[in-house]
This record gives structure tokens, sequence and C-alpha cells, in this order.
């Protein structure tokens, strides 16, 4: 008995403490989560088409119904140009990137609030919600892109090799949804007023992104902060994959990557200085 008490007076103790300042995060963490990671998609997954009808059918029927109102309205009726492209097959190329970055910012911006009953529960590194929620997200962007391809077949376009270069512009996607979600996230779990604010910025930012029109309409002088819009560079990208005299968009990738960068490093500080009152105040 006496030996037993000296052993378990000897046992290291480990006080969890929320860091001071502006602590970097600590990846660590990061290092035994990613099965933690893995199930929070597959609940993410399950969560988005419980008791729906359709299910998976709406990663098709979104881009392509949202595909069908911009060829009338733009194609017909305003009459914009499609860069020799077919425009249903114009509005969809970008319409299939820009639907997973709307959804995937919505929902990992709502990530916490949405599942607070977790932050107050149990300890484990915040930033996964808003991850799952953009990595989740990738699985409609992959059934889109299908729908694409089946597009690019009705009009009689054979695919190219251009098009392996999908995970790159998808991955891209994924960092331009992730790096202002964690931003909104944070602010979401303690003002609540950003919740109504998300889908007012989701529409400013596709009046911004070349979505219903082309890029080339853009005026040369505001073409350096045009590429600060990742989204921009990702559409294009999207496009250059099907339109067989498309230009790839070099530059914009290069002036889109450093946003993106330069946003997400100084979100995962912001976002670990906020994350120590989650709990508190979700």
């Amino acid at each position: 008995m006496p030996d037993t008490v000296h052993r378990s007076a000897a046992a290291p103790v480990v006080t969890i403490r929320p860091p001071e300042g502006w602590a970097p995060l600590d990846l660590r963490e990061f290092a035994g989560a990613h099965e933690l990671l893995y199930f929070l998609v597959l609940r993410s997954l399950k969560l988005r088409y419980k008791q729906t009808i359709l299910g998976a059918a709406w990663a098709v029927l979104q881009p392509l119904l949202t595909m069908a109102v911009f060829t009338l309205v733009f194609g017909r009726l305003a009459r914009l140009g499609s860069d020799g492209l077919p425009y249903p097959l114009f509005a969809l190329a970008a319409l299939v990137p820009w639907t997973y970055f709307a959804n995937a910012l919505t929902q990992a911006s709502n990530s916490l609030v949405d599942q607070h009953q977790l932050l107050t529960k149990v300890y484990f590194p915040r930033l996964l919600l808003p991850l799952a929620a953009v990595i989740a997200g990738l699985v409609d962007l992959a059934v889109a892109f299908v729908l694409l391809l089946v597009v690019l077949a009705w009009y009689g376009l054979e695919p190219s090799a251009r098009l392996l270069v999908a995970p790159a512009f998808a991955l891209l996607a994924a960092a331009s949804a992730l790096a202002p979600a964690i931003w909104l996230a944070a602010l979401n779990v303690r003002y609540r007023d950003v919740r109504h604010v998300i889908p007012f910025l989701v529409q400013i930012w596709l009046f911004a992104t070349p979505v219903a029109y082309s890029s080339g309409l853009v005026p040369p002088r505001w073409r350096l902060l045009y590429g600060l819009n990742p989204m921009a560079s990702v559409v294009d990208g999207f496009r250059w994959m099907v339109a067989p005299n498309a230009p790839f968009p070099a530059a914009g990738i290069g002036l889109a990557a450093a946003a993106v960068a330069v946003l997400l490093t100084a979100g995962l500080y912001f976002f670990r200085r906020l994350e120590r009152s989650f709990a508190d105040v979700v």
C-alpha cells in the first residue's frame, strides 16, 4: 500500500491552459487528430444530406439549375461574351468551383456555432471543425466535376490533358474558402451578427468573381487588384481546362496563392487568440 501511494504521487500531472498572447498553432495537436478529422468530415457529410429526398443529387442540381438561369439572363438577354465557348459550358465551368467555394465558406464559417455542443463538452483542436466542413465539400466538388465532363462531351469537345490539373485548382479553391472562414468562424462565436453577414459577403464575392462574365472584361488598370481575389484565378483555371484556346492564368494564380497564404497565416494566429474563449461565450 505505501508503495502504491508513492508511485501515484510520482506520476506526472498534465495541466491544460489557454495560450497567452498571439500564440501560434501547436502542430503537435494535429499529429494524432487525423482520425478525429476523418470522423468530423464523415459526420458533416451525413448531416448535410440527412432527411433530404434527393440527397447527394443536390451537388449536381445546384450548379446545373444555376447554369440554366445564367444562360437565360446573361447569355441570352445580356448577351455577355463567353470566350468562344457555348455559354452554358462557359457558365458551368465557373459554377462548379464557385458552388463549392460558396458552400464551404458558409458552412465552415458557421461550423463552431452550429456544433457548439462539442466545444463545451470536450477539448480538441477547434480548427478541425471549419477544416472538416471545407474538406467535406470536396465530395460535392468531385460530383459536380463529373457533370462538367458530361456537358463537355454534350457539346462535342474532347477532354484534354489539362483536366489533370483539376486537383491543384480544387486545392486553391479549398484554401480560398478556409482562409476567410477561420476569421469568420472565430468572430461568429463572439458576434452572432456575423451569421447574417456571411450570405451578403458571398453574394458580393460572386459579382467580384468572373462567374457570369469573362475576366477579359476587367480593365487592365484593375487587373492587379482583381487578382487578389483567389477565386478569379480558380474560375479562369477551370475554364482553361475546358477551352482549347484559353490562356493559362499563371500571373493570377501566383498573386492568388500569395493572397491566400497571407490571409490564412494571419487567420490562424487570430483564430488561436480567440480560441481560448470559445467554450465560455458560444
